[in-house]
């Protein structure tokens, strides 16, 4: 497995990291515990060094905790912070530097490590100014407690702000073919600053896979349920995306989401996408996307059959989508 640096921070991490998030909450009914510890143990004997996951992902930092016991000093974890679950089952967010410190102490004590080597705002709190927040990440790693800063989701203005508080080793945020909104502002704020961009749902929520159709049922409770781009109607009209990714992947003998990931670590050296799964098939065909070769003129063939596709649908429902940016 190639390595990638985030940014000018030091961070060396395999070139595709694993998002968990699935192997506990958000796509249906979680599968069995045991094979996602194995899952992951086989990941890493694989070369995947790099696994995210966030405290409000269920039992997720527990998995992830048990699961890499075994790897202590030869993986990095990324964990987040700032949504929480309050007694009537809604996520609130909460940002405050108590707040902070408490949800750290927690994710140390499931991942069973001393020290979290990515701590990420899960999302930008409104009620907290930033600075409070990269202060209070500031004093965690001088502590020992924390290497790494991170934010998921912010707007550029957030991200300046915090890097003057506290170096920014890395933003998450949604990128892909069928999300490219981050090219406009995000990408050139991290390359001027020198932070690394790790994109999460890189295959589009299995979209860019090529498996899902107008026709696909979604069991009750995932989430791509409620996601109005995952409508009938928006699924068929952007097919076309899929098509594309279909037609290089046959010339490259390779698969659409291999196609889908090579284009995105093509874009930036310091990008490192989290393509998250619950199979050990296709944890080995992203895998295999680091060895996928997209020429110049492959991503310029890319480029101009993309940029004449309009995706159809929002990303997110309304009520999730005014938690990003800022």
């Amino acid at each position: 497995m190639q390595k990638r640096t985030l940014g000018k921070s030091g961070m060396e991490v395999s070139a595709l990291g694993l998002g968990c998030m699935g192997m506990s909450i958000a796509y249906g009914v979680p599968p069995d515990r045991k094979e996602m510890i194995a899952l992951i143990a086989k990941a890493v004997e694989r070369g995947v060094t790099f696994f995210d996951t966030a405290e409000v992902y269920g039992t997720n930092e527990e998995l992830l905790g048990e699961a890499l016991a075994p790897f202590r000093g030869k993986v990095a974890i990324a964990t987040k912070f700032g949504i929480k679950i309050g007694p009537d089952g809604k996520q609130y967010q909460d940002s405050r530097p108590d707040g902070i410190r408490q949800s750290l102490e927690g994710s140390l004590k499931r991942l069973r490590v001393e020290t979290i080597d990515l701590y990420y705002q899960h999302r930008v709190d409104r009620n907290v100014p930033i600075e409070d927040v990269a202060g209070a990440v500031k004093d965690l790693i001088s502590e020992g407690k924390v290497k790494h800063f991170g934010l998921s989701e912010p707007g550029v203005n957030t991200i300046r702000r915090a890097h003057a508080v506290q170096p920014v080793t890395a933003v998450q945020s949604e990128y892909s073919l069928w999300w490219r909104t981050p090219e406009t502002e995000l990408l050139p704020l991290l390359e001027e600053l020198g932070i690394g961009l790790v994109p999460f749902s890189p295959l589009g929520k299995g979209f860019l896979t090529g498996t899902i159709d107008e026709k696909t049922e979604f069991v009750k409770n995932d989430f791509r349920n409620i996601v109005p781009r995952f409508s009938a109607e928006n699924r068929q009209a952007n097919q076309a995306l899929v098509d594309l990714l279909m037609n290089i992947a046959t010339r490259k003998k390779a698969t659409p989401a291999q196609i889908a990931l090579a284009w995105l670590l093509a874009q930036k050296p310091w990008i490192v996408p989290i393509p998250g799964t619950t199979k050990l098939a296709r944890l080995d065909e992203n895998i295999g996307a680091v060895a996928v070769d997209l020429t110049s003129d492959d991503l310029r063939e890319i480029e101009r059959a993309a940029s004449s596709i309009a995706i159809q649908g929002e990303r997110y429902p309304e009520a999730l989508e005014k938690r990003t940016g800022l």
